[in-house]
């Protein structure tokens, strides 16, 4: 069987896994989608994105329009004549005119159990959420958000411990090996999709800085699950006087009635701060600008037994 002519339409790390994978199986894309170069680092220089490295590492033609609805971006997409277009972790919207444009029609690899946690921050969501397990979808798109029907999934478990990253790496992993195992069979029209529930549907937001925001009157559990979700980015933070603090690891403890806020204790095992149920002892912890260092250390810097944060 030759390999299907595939677009791939994809930006992150999460993406780099599935097109790799596709050039290990023989499948290396006519093109690839990706997002216009972006600010990056502390001196802002222009970056590509991790996909278009890959791809011209391997010299596959990319585009990075700012937007598929220019005529001429369609009209460039028809002409590859492609079988499917493949999309994982993209970040543009695919129009209807582009949805059509592949005889097999678009193919999105999505870090969820859909219809669980539709949208842009799948993998946040379910740790915020202390979900048990998430997976991945081979879903065929559609107009609607994350809304088209199911190939295929796999469940992924989550650990009690698991940081998004390491959740991330392993349903990236799952992803990209469902992708190159069956997207010949789904071209050819061998798998059925089966409808979404949209009333089972929950939706994951895109995550902004403030999110990520830490308020002491809350569960530690909930602080644990927030800690881990925003691990690595943007990071769970807290202000200590005028200073936006990042918490990178975390973990529940008991304590008896102690308003939440207070700090109970600051020594080589954490940083140990009443919630609004239980407490929570801070293990890594990062002033900006500078590195991440443990608890012990960033106590050992300030006295901070007593305080209300």
């Amino acid at each position: 069987m030759n390999p299907p002519r595939t677009i791939f339409a994809g930006t992150p790390e999460f993406a780099v896994v599935s097109l790799t994978a596709l050039i290990k199986a023989g499948i290396t894309p006519c093109a690839v989608l990706t997002q216009p170069d972006r600010p990056a680092g502390r001196g802002k220089r222009l970056t590509a994105s991790p996909v278009k490295m890959l791809a011209e590492e391997h010299g596959i033609p990319v585009m990075q329009p700012s937007s598929l609805r220019d005529e001429s971006v369609v009209s460039e997409l028809q002409g590859l004549q492609p079988d499917i277009i493949v999309v994982a972790a993209y970040g543009l919207i695919l129009p209807q005119n582009v949805l059509d444009i592949p005889r097999a029609g678009c193919l999105n690899v999505h870090a969820s159990l859909l219809p669980r946690w539709r949208g842009a921050a799948p993998i946040q969501a379910a740790i915020l959420a202390g979900d048990k397990q998430s997976g991945v979808c081979l879903m065929s798109m559609e107009a609607g958000l994350d809304s088209g029907p199911i190939y295929m999934s796999e469940v992924v478990a989550i650990g009690e411990h698991d940081t998004a990253g390491e959740l991330h790496d392993r349903l990236a992993s799952t992803g990209a090996r469902l992708l190159a195992n069956n997207i010949q069979a789904i071209v050819a029209g061998e798998v059925a999709a089966t409808a979404q529930s949209d009333a089972l549907a929950s939706y994951a937001p895109k995550v902004k800085s403030a999110d990520a925001a830490m308020d002491w009157g809350r569960s530690a559990a909930e602080l644990d699950r927030l800690v881990r979700a925003y691990n690595p980015a943007p990071g769970a933070w807290f202000m200590l006087g005028d200073e936006r603090i990042k918490c990178w690891k975390a973990q529940p403890c008991e304590l008896g009635d102690t308003p939440a806020g207070t700090v109970v204790a600051a020594d080589a095992e954490g940083v140990v701060i009443a919630c609004g149920d239980g407490a929570l002892r801070l293990e890594v912890l990062q002033h900006p600008g500078k590195r991440a260092v443990t608890a012990g250390e960033f106590a050992a810097q300030t006295a901070l037994v007593g305080q209300h944060w």
